[in-house]
Formats: C-alpha cells, structure tokens, sequence
C-alpha cells in the first residue's frame, strides 16, 4: 500500500520530507484548452518517426506533468509552461499542446535558453525546481533512472513499429501488453533495473515476451503454504508443473520468475539451503507464460491460474517481492466474499468481482526474513479466450500509430460513433456514464457497504467489456491494495472472526479516505478523464460536469460511501506525488505505513466551483 506521509497543507505543499514550496506562482490566466495549431511547437514529437525522440518526448512530457500536479503550477497567458531553474536564474519553457483539467497535459519541445534541452537534463533540473536542495546522489539516481526509462520505452516503440499488425490474441493478454508508454503522472515508468536486452525481450509484456518458468523443489520442513479453495497450494503447482518431473521425496513444487531464481542463487542464505537439499534446483520447465502489465504477474491461455511471482528488480520505485501479508491478505478477502459479502454486493452488481488470490506458496527461511524472494499467489484466472475483461490503463494507454496519438479506447468510442452515425464526443460521454455505473459504482458500494476500499488505481482495475465495446461489469485485482476501515471492524469481524490479525489490513478511517481519493478518484476517474480529453474524444468540462452529476445522484449517495461527498465538497485532494517519492528513494511496499510516498494537496477539479 502506498502511504500518506502529510495531512492537511496548502496547494503544492509537504510535509514530513524536506521539499520546496511551489516553485512559482499560479497565474490566473486562460489556460490552452486544444492543441496547438502551426508552427514547430504543433510537431507532435510523440509521432516522430525515431522512436528515441518519441521515447524521449514522452519521459518529458511525464516529468512536467508531475511538476506541474506537484507545485501547483500553470501556464501563462501565452500558452507556455515556465519551470524556474538553478535557483531562479534560468527558465525551461514548454510550450503546452493541451492543457488537462485532470492533469494529464500535453507539451511540445523544451528549451532553455532558446535550445532545446535533452530528457536527462529536464530531469535534473526540474528536481532541482521541486525538491529543496535535493542531495546529489538523489539527483543522480533520478536522472539514471529516468534514462533507463527511455531506453526502454525506445525499445519498445521500436519493437511495435517492426511488428504493427497484432497478432490473434486473448484480449486480456493483449491489453495488458498495451502500456508502451506507462504510466503518464511517473517520472521513470519504464525503469526496470538490472534486465539486459535479451531478458527485457522475454519478461517485458510490451514487447510481448514469454519465458518458462523456473521450478524449485522445497522441502516440507520448510513449506509454508495456504489455500482457501479445499485444495492445498503444492497440489495446486504440482500440477502447473505438470507430470514430467518427478519431485524429490518429501518436497513440493514452487514456480519462480527466471530472473529471481538466478538472483536467489547468490543470496548466501538460499545457497546454503540449495548445498544442503533443503532446496532443490528443477530449472526451467513447462510451457511460456506471459508477464502481464505488472511485470511479475504471469498468465498463460487455458491455465486456471495466473501466478503472482516475486521479482527483486526495482519497477518504478519499489522491488516487487511478496510480504507474507499480502498473501495471507489475499486468502482473508476471498474468504470474507465466500462467507457471504460477494452474495450481498453482487446482487446490487452483477456485473462486478474481485480475482481472488485464495492461495499461496513460499518457504519459511531460518531467521523469518520478510519479504525473502521466495513466496508466490496463485491467482485464479477467470477469463476466457473471448472475454473482454481489458486493464483500464492498458485501454487509455497511448498508441502511437497512423499518425496520431490515440489507445484503443479512442478506436473503441470511434467504432461506436461510427456504427451509429452520431458524434464522436456523444458516445465518449455515454461510454464514461456507462463505465461510472459499471466499474466504479460497485466500488463505492463495497465502501460503504462492506467497509473496505480498494486501492482501485487503473492498473489494478478491469472492466468487461460487451460485445459492441460498452462497459458492463469489471474486476479489481490486487492482495496489496484492500483497506479495512476501523469504523466497519465489528461488521468485518462478525463475518469472518478473526480478520486482519495478521494481514495488518484495517486503518484508521481517515487515513483510508485519503488513499481511496487518490487511488479511485485522481488516478482512476481523472486519470480516464484526461485520457479521454487529450487524446481529443471528449471535452473534460463535459466530463466532469457529468461526474458531479453521478457523484450527487441517488445510486452513488445509496452506497453509502463517502468518497462521493468528499470529491464533491473538497477544495484539494490528497494526491500522490510520484516525483518527489521517486526523488527521495522510497520504496512503496516495505516500511511503516506513515514513510512509504509523499502526498501534496492538490486543487480538486470535481468541486463545483
């Protein structure tokens, strides 16, 4: 889970972390609504015929966007974004193509000085503009990584520029194969550290890798497992394996990521049990698996299960190994819904579920490290071949083909207006109402309802679609990101006793409110928002008019959510700040709750002013 470090501040401003105020003052000036029209700044470099400028265009335009959420900033009145520099005695300038409401801008080239400036230096000075007096090996690290970023999002641009035409595929494989860009409010969403070319080929989803699994053989002094589904994990992965290796006596079965099993071998500890036999090298077996959008999250067409492996890179900010937690996390929620809460929300949604995770395997080291490298979640894989059940960023995430920047959400609502002969912006906004009834309504219920919120960011979320391409349904996926509320304990505990001992799941009320806002609110709904906007399907005012209008409604205000009232009547939101983590080197996924992002207030654009 990702953490609040500040409660209450002004516009822009921290606390916790030593940061700067904003670094300029926001101009009330018209911002540009529509692209640019002539001249160089109207080259749209996302469509450059190299895929390094394009590459290189979309990390600059990621880091001013989380300049601009992160300090408040706007443009002036001539349509140009100023970023003060090296103390205030030089300017970036970016000319702005689209201006988002929701955040999700769009820029031409950046100068300084009247020439244009390459993206590792944009990255260093604008840490500089945001942090205050940022260390210098902080400065370093960001500006390795937000290279590493680019040299991969080149490769990957590259890669789908040689093979335009997509191959017969399962449409949940291929939209989480579908964020070549990444995430757009991410100073490094490309960052893997420590793959090399030919392994960034087989794990990485965007370049629609496949690999084998590595297997190791565990002893059963040392297994530790879980299941909810009345048959234990090792029978589970005995038969992933499959019948053509025979298991040591007295050990079971446990699939690794290949990257993590190589890592594994040069940790001392996982040596020692390797030389002694408590630990059994099977190497790599079975048929491909497919990473999906998270990396690590493997699938394969016809398996009843998808595997959520541990993988020591570091992914953005944080390495990606499993916290026992998490997997016991997992087997609560699945049997919380069993013991009656799915029967209860489904039948006010249908069309809604959780992919449970109700089962786990790992090996209890001597000395109980957590997390050691070692466990993995069975995850139970619900779609079929012809199911379109799509990961929402995977939808919205940017294609850059036939000369525009479009996803197959704009091909979507396109199709649409044109099998119907109406506008292109009507059906954007009918799909948007349709999606707030299918996908994010049931959320709210299990809220106010149930008493947990899901951290229900774009890329933990799905929706089905039917078979024009309308929304009607969705699942969320993620044994992260469930908050138990203190207020909903005796209801939680009556239903299944004994829940969140020891999943550390339930937090304070007001501190869930806070992370529902961001995750459901900013980086879901807004994050949809300004996709639709700036990809040129529908104008955000529109948008946003139409969800105020959900929010204030009968069905929203019948979930008995918060979060509705809070969108609505909160002048700022809580808001993560992905630079200023990235920046100061946390990890999101170990340490206390209260140290693991930085947290601004930002001006709510869903208040009605």
């Amino acid at each position: 889970m990702s953490t609040v470090l500040s409660t209450a501040a002004p516009a822009g401003a921290l606390s916790a972390v030593p940061v700067a105020a904003p670094a300029v003052p926001a101009p009330v000036v018209p911002a540009p609504a529509a692209p640019l029209d002539g001249g160089p700044a109207a080259r749209d470099r996302l469509l450059d015929a190299d895929p390094a400028v394009a590459a290189a265009q979309a990390g600059t335009e990621s880091l001013l966007r989380c300049w601009a959420r992160e300090t408040g900033a706007r443009p002036g009145a001539d349509g140009v974004l100023r970023v003060p520099v090296l103390g205030g005695a030089a300017e970036l300038s970016a000319p702005v193509r689209y201006w988002s409401p929701a955040g999700y801008h769009r820029f031409g080239e950046v100068t300084l000085a009247g020439l244009p400036v390459d993206v590792v230096t944009v990255a260093t000075l604008v840490a500089g503009a945001t942090a205050e007096r940022p260390e210098a090996g902080q400065l370093t690290d960001l500006a390795a990584r937000v290279a590493d970023s680019v040299l991969r999002t080149g490769e990957i641009l590259a890669h789908r520029r040689g093979e335009p035409h997509e191959p017969e595929a399962w449409p949940f494989l291929a939209a989480e194969q579908a964020l070549l860009l990444g995430h757009p409010l991410h100073p490094t969403p490309k960052s893997r550290d420590g793959l090399g070319p030919a392994q960034s080929a087989a794990y990485s989803p965007e370049l629609r890798g496949a690999f084998r699994l590595h297997w190791f053989a565990v002893s059963r002094d040392l297994l530790a497992s879980g299941s909810a589904v009345g048959v234990p994990a090792e029978q589970l992965t005995a038969r992933l394996l499959g019948d053509g290796v025979r298991l040591p006596e007295g050990t079971a079965a446990l699939p690794l990521h290949p990257w993590q099993a190589a890592e594994l071998t040069l940790r001392p500890e996982i040596a020692g049990l390797l030389a002694d036999g408590a630990l059994h090298d099977l190497g790599e077996q079975g048929e491909a698996w497919h990473p999906t959008s998270s990396v690590r999250t493997v699938c394969r067409p016809g398996s009843p299960w998808m595997l959520k492996l541990s993988l020591g890179l570091r992914i953005t900010n944080s390495r990606r190994e499993n916290l026992r937690k998490e997997l016991l996390r997992g087997l609560e929620v699945h049997r919380l819904l069993e013991a009656g809460l799915a029967a209860e929300w489904q039948a006010a949604h249908p069309g809604f579920d959780i992919v449970r995770d109700p089962a786990w395997l790992g090996v209890d080291l001597p000395g109980g490290a957590d997390p050691n490298g070692l466990d993995v979640v069975l995850r139970q894989q619900p779609f079929g071949l012809r199911d379109r059940a799509l990961c929402v960023a995977g939808l919205v995430a940017e294609q850059l083909s036939g000369g525009q920047v479009t996803s197959r959400l704009g091909q979507l609502v396109r199709r649409l207006a044109a099998a119907s002969g109406r506008r292109v912006q009507t059906v954007a906004t009918e799909w948007f109402l349709r999606y707030l009834d299918a996908v994010v309504l049931p959320v709210l219920w299990l809220d106010g309802r149930g008493g947990i919120a899901l951290e229900a960011h774009q890329q933990n979320s799905l929706v089905v679609l039917d078979a024009a391409g309308w929304p009607v349904g969705g699942r969320y996926r993620d044994n992260q990101g469930y908050y138990f509320r203190d207020s909903a304990a005796a209801r939680l505990e009556a239903r299944l006793p004994g829940i969140g001992r020891e999943s550390d799941t339930f937090l304070p009320d007001r501190v869930i409110d806070k992370h529902f806002a961001y995750y459901l609110g900013i980086n879901h709904v807004l994050g949809l928002i300004g996709a639709f906007g700036s990809q040129g399907l529908a104008e955000e005012p529109v948008l946003l008019a139409a969800l105020r209008g959900f929010l204030a409604g009968p069905q929203a205000a019948a979930t008995g959510s918060g979060l509705p009232a809070l969108l609505l009547g909160s002048d700022h939101l809580h808001c993560k700040a992905n630079l200023l983590t990235r920046l100061h080197g946390m990890d999101e996924l170990v340490g206390p709750v209260a140290t693991q992002s930085v947290y601004v207030d930002i001006a709510n654009p869903v208040a009605a002013r």
